[in-house]
């Protein structure tokens, strides 16, 4: 399968789970406080963590799923396509929830097509909601019945694959996979579509799992950046510092992608030092009880279990430090001034769907759409009320370059605009003005054709941002 085709898969993935990510931590934070062997036992509290565990995520995650390929209406049906599995199965059924959300969405999809043009007037909303319910109740015994003990079926088998990897102390060599993987945007898909579910099976046998400490943590990225901050050249050296404390701190890993893509051998010190921090984990017994998202050294303690902090920070420092001798030799032996510039352009288009992008690298471009750029939407008086700042998941990146537009805008005195990120796959009619990465443009023109489309290269390119509201001051 193709690198595009992949990352189109993982993002898919992530986008189900990251919106809901926030349940997650409540669930593991109930759990960690008020189960027999929490910090604080409540055993009316801790009724909460089963129903929790076993209903409220799932149909999250399936809801989230069916939302994002009808809307609320296919969200409503995967999520009782989603109840079928739940109810067939004895395990946490994530994997399944993933599968029936979109595919329920799909289905009452489809047959609203085939429906809708021969629904008599007066009648839309009788057939509508009995065509939801009925289907609903089909796919709810097909899945309880069939897709539920398939689903649990496979699961058992990744589990009892992971127990052996465990118990033969082989699981550090999943970094030889995870890390390079991160590097081409397809640390959502691992973490979310194939760590949490396992990891979240792990937690209510064991109480922590070691999954969800394998691509969140921060050290082995903190140790590539550190190695710029102190033996890099130009502009990298420069850049490194803050960007290893919105990592480190922040938990935005892709920060120091472009880093690793200036010098690819680093990907070695990433495997090696993402390894260390497994063996870490395991040697001391660590795990965490839920996700930590974004993968910030503040949330992997806020997941951590009573008794499991040595080993939690143990793992992230070990791995940093790791990493850092590793990488310093290769960030020293390189010569020439790395170009970070081209690094985060290349960056960007591993991040792209379209992996025949040949547009030129431009700096600050404003794409064309619709023959009408931003200036010339200002011209004809078209009043911007909303900038969307958009990337894959909404979160993140997005999110770091929208709280610095908005910071510019006050400064500015520029009222009365909303600024926000999203998700590109939630970008809706409101949005006047929509800034993505330039490999990213392309998909946001698609979900949204109508609109000002701006690229950049780098979410935290005060200069490109100054130089919009500029031109939307100019004006006024």
């Amino acid at each position: 399968m193709k690198l595009d085709k992949i990352q189109k898969f993982g993002r898919y993935l992530s986008n189900m789970v990251q919106p809901n990510i926030g349940a997650f931590i409540a669930w593991g934070l109930i759990t960690a406080f008020f189960i027999p062997t929490g910090w604080f036992p409540n055993e009316a509290l801790a009724k909460l963590v089963s129903p929790m565990l076993t209903y409220l995520l799932p149909i999250l995650i399936a809801y989230s799923g069916g939302n994002m390929v009808y809307g609320h209406r296919g969200g409503v049906v995967g999520s009782i396509m989603a109840a079928g599995v739940i109810v067939g199965s004895n395990i946490p059924m994530f994997l399944g929830a993933m599968i029936t959300g979109p595919l329920g969405a799909f289905l009452i999809k489809k047959l609203d097509e085939i429906i809708s043009p021969k629904i008599p007037t007066g009648f839309e909303m009788l057939i509508n909601n009995f065509s939801a319910g009925i289907l609903g109740m089909i796919l709810a015994i097909i899945s309880l019945y069939l897709i539920g003990p398939a689903v649990e079926m496979i699961s058992n088998a990744l589990s009892n694959g992971v127990k052996i990897l465990v118990d033969l102390k082989l699981l550090p060599l999943v970094s030889i996979i995870v890390e390079p993987a991160k590097v081409f945007f397809l640390n959502n898909a691992i973490n979310h579509g194939v760590f949490s579910p396992i990891g979240i099976q792990q937690v209510t046998e064991a109480g922590k799992s070691i999954f969800f400490t394998i691509e969140t943590n921060p050290g082995p990225g903190l140790g590539v950046l550190l190695a710029y901050s102190i033996f890099g050249k130009g502009n990298s050296k420069a850049t490194a510092p803050g960007a290893a404390i919105i990592h480190f701190f922040g938990g935005i890993h892709e920060i120091y992608f472009p880093y690793i893509l200036m010098n690819p051998i680093l990907i070695i010190a990433l495997i090696i030092g993402g390894m260390s921090g497994v063996l870490t984990t395991l040697i001391l017994k660590g795990g965490l009880i839920a996700v930590p998202a974004p993968g910030s050294i503040i949330a992997m303690l806020a997941v951590t279990p009573k008794g499991g902090f040595i080993a939690t920070i143990g793992s992230v420092l070990i791995s940093a430090i790791i990493t850092f001798l590793l990488s310093s030799i290769f960030v020293k032996k390189s010569h020439s001034e790395e170009n970070l510039e081209e690094a985060i352009e290349k960056s960007k288009s591993n991040k792209s769907l379209n992996s025949n992008d040949t547009e030129n690298k431009e700096k600050n471009i404003i794409s064309q759409i619709n023959e009408m750029t931003l200036e010339e939407a200002l011209k004809n008086n078209i009043k911007i009320n909303k900038i969307v700042v958009a990337c894959d998941a909404g979160m993140g990146s997005s999110a770091m370059g929208a709280t610095i537009l908005k910071k510019l805008a006050t400064e500015k005195g520029i009222e009365n605009i909303t600024i926000v990120n999203s998700a590109i796959s939630n970008l809706d009619d409101s949005a006047d003005i929509i800034i993505t990465q330039k490999s990213l443009t392309a998909l946001a023109k698609e979900k949204m054709p109508h609109k000002v489309h701006l690229s950049i290269n780098n979410f935290m390119d005060k200069n490109f941002y100054n130089e919009v509201l500029e031109k939307i001051k100019e004006n006024k």
